[in-house]
């Protein structure tokens, strides 16, 4: 079934919705989750989540990609999972460390999750991500949207994981001075 097919559903209020995603998008979420958390079994319970998320937000949101869509909700839920529990603070895998690496750019006033979540923020880090090179960008993103390892995307993108690190410190470093600029960090 297409997304927007999906999407009517959810509109039409029909239960169909959600079988419909998770035949789609479970995996998708799941793997988003479970990068996370570290566990199978909460991130079970993370998309769980995420379908409700759906269920209540569509109407009245009407999501132009559903997949994207439903990986911010995962990735909310589960982080917001993971602070609840208290992970975060004991070191509880990528996720947090690769928050805690984002933090360096990140104004310390805010959490990292809710300063993603303020609109002109998330404007500035979108500007800055749009100005990079495709590469650089697809590197950030795996390593602080889907918080993978830097070993993982090292492999993925054929680098080594020494050239991933100083790449990541780098973007950081220019995000941040970016967010200077702009006002938006007062380190």
């Amino acid at each position: 079934m297409e997304d927007r097919e999906i999407v009517a559903l959810y509109w039409d209020r029909s239960e169909a919705a959600v079988a419909e995603t998770q035949a789609r998008y479970g995996p998708y979420c799941l793997a988003i989750a479970r990068r996370i958390l570290g566990s199978g079994e909460d991130a079970e319970e993370c998309v769980n989540d995420v379908w409700l998320a759906a269920w209540n937000s569509i109407p009245p949101h009407r999501p132009a990609c559903l997949s994207a869509y439903l990986g911010k909700l995962a990735r909310r839920t589960a982080v917001s999972r993971l602070e609840r529990s208290g992970a975060a603070k004991r070191g509880g895998g990528e996720a947090a460390l690769s928050i805690e690496e984002l933090s360096e750019c990140v104004p310390g006033r805010w959490s990292v999750e809710g300063a993603l979540e303020g609109q002109r923020l998330s404007e500035a880090i979108s500007d800055y991500l749009r100005g990079l090179p495709d590469v650089k960008r697809r590197v950030f993103l795996h390593r602080y949207w889907y918080a993978r390892p830097v070993r993982e995307i090292a492999a993925r993108f054929g680098f080594s994981e020494t050239k991933v690190a100083n790449m990541l410190s780098r973007t950081r470093k220019g995000l941040r001075r970016y967010l200077e600029q702009e006002d938006l960090y007062h380190g």
